[in-house]
């Protein structure tokens, strides 16, 4: 449309119409066409070569491959990404006759792949992009979700046969990584893999969709960044149909929207089969315990190596990779196929410049460094003929706080030796302190708020953005943002240490043991462990007094007694919530303070709790959403406490 607007006004400005400017084959016999019949460019330049492929899985649909292989490759390996976010844009990140510019962006773990010679192949998944079929998210395995003889392990396992037999320059040896959605597509291919898959690298994969990834946390709704992206993926082959709002800052527009599903509804999701089966299943039943990978995992033989990456500061999908590692460590009796990375990144940072996150240093570029020191020699180690072992150990861990690469037998374990996690309990205290002392029976039993459902507590500061990674206040950095602007809510409680005179060191997941009472009937709790910085910072203004979250999660109380079914709260009763926050490896300096603050809301990253019960959130009325009183306990017969993994010499 715009190229022949374009040509009309020239035109126009020529003096001529349309009309005049048609010729007839008589009027010039001999003008030659310019498109020949047959166009071969010129590539001899080019320091690779590109070979776009559609290849036949088992049951007749083919799957769009981009397959470069660098110039002169012999007996090379195969580096494998699968994924549902366009192969021939993954690999085509400038016009360029090199393979490093072509590559450069997106793709994992560049200098692994340019510098190791390796051949590049990606794929889309069925149903996405150039690929046939249909889209399923997250296709569950064959079984009870998913009645079809495929899946994407059998996928990857018929992509690999074929590769290995098709591509001659190859050494007959594959590996698989990604990340995100591309790296739960490597835990699928530990099912049954194919003999020439020789390792998996699964970085901040998607595993549990309920208990800690991407759409749900311990039953609460993670509304932004889950419906537009549904949206986005769903609506069409291609994702060409693009979420719309019409708002500036997304607290509104989840205001205005009220409940979830009435979100999802004003913007037509119901017509999307991922969105009705997230309506259809908001508490933790078959659906999602029979397709979360870890659970999967366990019951599977354990048959080629994994490097499980983990990001301590992932916004998405911050409990798989532990999860799984927890899930099959057990069946590595010779402790040399299961492995785990721990780096101080958000979702993916690993493959970017790891020297900060937000405002927060690291002393070195430790995604650099876990490129070049574990995940190459890794690779190459299962990957290339007579390469030399990686000489790695199970565990590679950075140590925040002190910013070290820690070298571990297994995780938790805190040092290398002589050393040992010991679960030590950081009591809440009357007047908001924090310690590791009981609580005593002289000392007020509670502390409260008044949680309004009118006026919810933001997750970050407004105006609230979607998803997204350029501009200042980026997606990717929210949980590395400074938390003193929620400390000074009525509606927060903030609990905080003297100044500690001696390092904390923490290694492993915290556990939220909180005994608290509501006036209603349903209520979400969010308890966040925090590093308190000094109020002022040598070389760093802007770290002075900042609240750094270390590990933080949400609970949706309607799950205390049972995920599977949610039942009413017992209004103005103690009771105990206990659950698990994500893993860190920490050390608290001295000058530096702890702090626990504990929140009803976290919104609209998640949806809002109306704290009264109503049988599925997603549905509920304006007249639901009703203020409560909430009340944390620290009496001695209710006491309140973050059960720390203290590191002990």
């Amino acid at each position: 449309m715009t190229t022949s607007i374009t040509l009309i006004l020239l035109l126009a400005f020529a003096g001529l119409s349309p009309a005049q400017t048609t010729a007839t084959p008589a009027q010039y016999p001999d003008y030659p066409s310019e498109t020949p019949a047959k166009f071969t460019p010129d590539t001899t330049s080019f320091d690779f070569t590109r070979r776009d492929v559609m290849i036949p899985m088992r049951d007749g649909v083919k799957l769009h491959t981009e397959i470069l292989v660098p110039k002169g490759a012999k007996n090379a390996p195969i580096l494998l990404t699968r994924t549902p976010y366009d192969a021939k844009a993954l690999t085509s990140h400038a016009d360029s006759s090199h393979l490093a510019s072509v590559l450069n962006g997106y793709d994992n773990a560049l200098e692994t792949i340019i510098e190791g010679g390796y051949i590049r192949a990606v794929q889309d998944i069925r149903g996405k992009h150039g690929s046939e079929g249909d889209y399923v998210m997250n296709r569950p395995l064959h079984g009870p979700q998913n009645p079809t003889p495929v899946d994407e392990s059998t996928d990857t396992y018929d992509t690999v046969d074929w590769l290995v037999k098709n591509i001659p320059e190859s050494n007959g040896k594959v590996g698989i990584l990604g990340i995100s959605y591309d790296g739960f597509l490597p835990l699928m291919a530990l099912v049954n893999p194919h003999p020439a898959l020789k390792v998996s690298v699964p970085m901040n994969p998607m595993v549990d969709g309920w208990m800690g990834d991407d759409w749900f946390h311990h039953g609460a709704f993670r509304q932004q960044g889950t419906i537009d992206y549904i949206y986005d993926q769903e609506a069409t082959r291609k994702s060409e149909e693009k979420w719309w709002s019409g708002y500036h800052d997304y607290y509104t527009l989840y205001m205005h929207g009220g409940s979830a599903g009435n979100v999802g509804q004003i913007h037509g999701l119901e017509v999307l089969g991922f969105w009705r089966k997230i309506l259809a299943h908001p508490s933790y039943d078959a659906f999602w315990r029979d397709q979360a990978m870890d659970r999967v995992l366990a019951a599977q033989p354990l048959k080629i190596p994994v490097m499980l990456v983990h990001s301590l500061w992932d916004q998405e999908d911050i409990y798989g990779a532990t999860a799984v590692y927890k899930a099959i460590k057990p069946k590595d009796t010779n402790n040399d196929k299961v492995f785990l990375v721990l780096g101080p990144w958000c979702h993916g940072g690993e493959i970017g410049d790891g020297s900060s996150l937000g405002p927060i240093r690291f002393d070195s570029d430790t995604g650099l460094y876990f490129r070049r020191e574990i995940l190459a020699p890794f690779l190459a180690q299962y990957l290339k003929d007579g390469a030399p072992p990686a000489n790695l150990p199970t565990v590679m861990a950075f140590e925040t706080g002190t910013n070290t690469w820690r070298r571990l037998p297994a995780w938790p374990a805190g040092c290398a030796s002589g050393c040992e996690v010991k679960p030590t309990p950081l009591y809440l205290a009357a007047g908001l302190k924090l310690g590791f002392s009981a609580p005593k029976s002289d000392d007020a039993a509670y502390d409260e708020y008044l949680s309004d459902p009118a006026k919810p507590v933001p997750f970050r500061a407004r105006p609230s953005q979607p998803l997204g990674y350029s501009g200042e206040l980026t997606w990717w950095r929210w949980l590395v943002d400074d938390q003193r602007e929620a400390s000074g809510r009525p509606d927060v409680l903030a609990f905080v240490s003297n100044v500690l005179t001696t390092p904390v060191k923490i290694s492993g997941q915290p556990i939220a043991n909180l005994v608290a009472s509501t006036s209603g009937t349903d209520s979400d709790w969010v308890v966040k462990l925090i590093d308190f910085y000094p109020d002022e910072v040598a070389g760093q203004p802007a770290l002075g007094g900042y609240q750094l979250m270390i590990s933080a999660d949400i609970f949706r109380g309607r799950y205390r007694e049972s995920l599977e079914t949610p039942k009413p709260i017992t209004s103005d009763k103690p009771l105990v919530y206990r659950w698990a926050l994500p893993n860190a490896n920490h050390v608290f300096l001295p000058g530096h303070r702890l702090m626990v603050q504990i929140q009803s809301a976290w919104f609209p990253l998640y949806d809002r709790n109306p704290q009264t019960f109503v049988p599925n959130i997603f549905w509920a009325k304006p007249e639901d959403y009703r203020k409560a009183t909430q009340r944390v306990y620290h009496a001695p017969e209710n006491a309140s406490f973050i059960e720390l993994p203290m590191v002990t010499m």
